[in-house]
């Protein structure tokens, strides 16, 4: 009973989270080409280790 709480407060927690990033991304100036270059930059890292096999821990 006590984990079914503890996840309710924990989904809750990250709900509230994301709506309130949500909303800052929506009011704020945000250099979505950069954005963009970090995030594929960091699938690139993580597609090149997997099909290389090096790197990583």
């Amino acid at each position: 009973m006590i984990r079914i709480v503890f996840v309710t407060l924990v989904v809750m927690v990250a709900w509230s989270a994301v709506v309130k990033l949500v909303q800052a991304l929506k009011t704020a100036n945000v250099d979505w080409t950069g954005v963009t270059a970090a995030i594929a930059f960091i699938v690139l890292a993580f597609w090149l280790r997997h099909v290389t096999g090096i790197g990583g821990f």
